[in-house]
């Protein structure tokens, strides 16, 4: 043993040593003050309490040091800047590396582990985490997962648009996982993306990063707002387009597409007749004339050739805000009455729109150049209920884009999900 090490154990000894001194005095002080015999607990007995084997684990790295692991993974460059495409390019030199040094073990999945746990398979873990550059070598190769672990799973997690739990359950092995091969090439393949969005976007603008389900508010060069985004399902794909934010409704009517009308509406009316009263929908001709929904068949094979307008509302589809950009596919950026959606881990539940957390702040930057749209007024509209659509003093580039691997900041890449199916790959495709 090393003379540090003997030193520092000898330090550890006498301070415990002094510890349970100190809480023998005290118990003794009180069984005296009770007229009871105190009971002398003496050098072998603190010996025997040291070298018990039930004490549990004295691990110098159950130390909340360890949380330093947990770096915070976001930054404030865009997605779409010649910043990202550096470090991207960076982070391919990195994995090249990985790869030809062999990669990474896949970490048994077998049971849920989590800070505590001591487990064969953390040993397995720390070498993948330790590659990947999420623990420092240091660390060593331990089945403790203790906090310099915990802190390094959730950093992983934060990465990979996980809960940033510290629970390895079954979404963090799928990522953890994936080959270092294929990670590369998920980033060879973005990288290609990044580039050709790199150019000069505006002074502001608005990006959808759809695998991401994620939103950024970017003006000079710095992500000003992010916000947590619901983009469309898998067989409503949300589109890739690039326009200009034009129009912000407040309190909007929602007009249903043709396909949620045929796919969705449709049906329901044939479950229940009343689901259009009581949803506020309202039936119109090509005349502008209203249409009562019980001179409808409702059994027929192809809906009406009507307009189905929801009132304004909290039930509103759109509920206070709908956010307008030309566009061939008919979509647009909205807010929604089903808040909780916004809190699960995978948020692909539209038919195509995206719905905007904290809309409300979103709306505010694009209209802070509009005069009299401050955020005072704009609330005092929707409390009002009054349908008003606000055209923007000058208008705002918006993106969608499709980026499932980047890097915003020095060693920390992001992965994604490929739900769409577009980077070629099965293990990257939404399970």
């Amino acid at each position: 043993m090393s003379k540090n090490k003997l030193s520092e154990n000898v330090s550890r000894r006498a301070f415990l040593g002094r510890a349970l001194m100190g809480s023998a005095a005290a118990m003794g002080a009180v069984a005296f003050a009770g007229g009871a015999v105190g009971q002398t607990i003496t050098n072998s007995t603190i010996e025997n309490i040291i070298n018990s084997p039930r004490r549990g684990t004295w691990d110098d790295q159950f130390d909340a040091r360890g949380l330093r692991s947990a770096v915070k993974v976001s930054s404030h460059v865009p997605i779409l800047n010649p910043e990202t495409v550096i470090y991207v390019e960076s982070a391919i030199a990195e994995y090249r590396n990985i790869v030809a040094r062999g990669g990474w073990p896949i970490v048994p999945s077998s049971r849920k582990l989590s800070i505590g746990d001591n487990d064969p398979a953390v040993s397995v873990l720390r070498q993948r985490l330790i590659i990947s550059g999420d623990l420092e070598r240091s660390a060593g190769t331990s089945q403790a997962f203790d906090t310099y672990v915990d802190g390094a799973v959730k950093r992983f997690q934060a990465r990979h648009g996980l809960p940033a739990d510290g629970v390895l359950g079954r979404h963090s092995y799928a990522a953890l996982n994936v080959s270092a091969n294929i990670r590369l090439g998920q980033l060879e393949t973005n990288l290609i993306r990044l580039r050709s969005m790199s150019g000069f976007l505006g002074n502001r603008y608005v990006v959808v990063n759809i695998p991401a389900a994620e939103i950024e508010a970017v003006e000079g060069d710095r992500v000003v707002q992010r916000h947590t985004a619901i983009v469309g399902k898998i067989s409503r794909q949300t589109p890739i387009l690039n326009s200009k934010i034009h129009e912000v409704i407040l309190n909007p009517y929602w007009t249903a597409p043709r396909s949620i009308i045929q796919k969705d509406i449709m049906p329901l009316m044939r479950q229940d007749p009343t689901y259009l009263s009581l949803n506020a929908i309202r039936l119109f001709n090509g005349s502008g004339d209203e249409v009562a929904p019980e001179t409808i068949d409702w059994n027929a094979e192809e809906a009406p050739h009507l307009m189905f307008r929801q009132d304004p509302g909290k039930i509103n589809a759109m509920s206070s805000t709908k956010i307008n950009f030309a566009n061939p596919h008919a979509v647009y950026m909205h807010d929604t009455p089903q808040q909780s959606l916004f809190g699960k881990l995978l948020r692909f539940e539209s038919s195509g729109c995206v719905r905007v957390q904290n809309v409300r702040d979103l709306s505010t930057w694009l209209l802070r150049d509009t005069n009299g749209w401050d955020r005072q007024t704009m609330e005092q509209v929707i409390a009002s209920g009054v349908s008003t659509p606000v055209l923007l003093l000058e208008p705002v580039p918006v993106y969608f884009t499709y980026i499932s691997a980047w890097s915003t900041s020095d060693g920390v890449v992001q992965f994604r999900d490929d739900i769409y199916h577009r980077d070629g790959v099965q293990e990257l495709a939404l399970q």
